[in-house]
C-alpha cells in the first residue's frame, strides 16, 4: 500500500462535510467514502462545528481576529529587532568593541 501525500482541506470543504454529518441522513462510512476522508476526521470536524456554532452569533469571532492582527505585528517587530541586533553585533565586533567569545 502506497502512502498518500498529506492533504490540506479548505474550510469550506470541512464545513460541507461536517454539515452532512450533522444532518444524519447517511452513515459515517458512507460520508467517508463520498468525500474520501477518514471517518474519524469527519467526527472531529463535526464536533468542531458543533462547539463553534455558538461563536457565530456571539462576540468570540471578532476577538479572535483582533488577536491575530496583534500577533502578526508582534512577530514583525521581533524579526525587525533581531535583524538590528545581528547587524549591530557584527559592526561592534569589526570595530573591536565587542569580544568574539559571545
Amino acid at each position: 500500500m502506497t502512502k498518500r501525500p498529506r492533504r490540506n482541506h479548505t474550510a469550506a470543504f470541512k464545513a460541507k462535510v461536517a454539515l452532512a454529518a450533522v444532518k444524519g441522513d447517511r452513515t459515517l462510512a458512507e460520508l467517508a467514502q463520498q468525500f474520501d476522508v477518514h471517518p474519524n476526521q469527519i467526527t472531529t470536524w463535526k464536533s468542531q462545528l458543533l462547539d463553534g456554532a455558538a461563536g457565530v452569533f456571539g462576540q468570540e469571532k471578532t476577538e479572535a481576529k483582533e488577536a491575530a492582527v496583534d500577533l502578526k505585528a508582534l512577530h514583525a517587530k521581533i524579526g525587525e529587532l533581531t535583524l538590528e541586533n545581528d547587524f549591530l553585533e557584527g559592526a561592534l565586533t569589526k570595530a573591536g568593541l565587542l569580544s568574539a567569545k559571545r
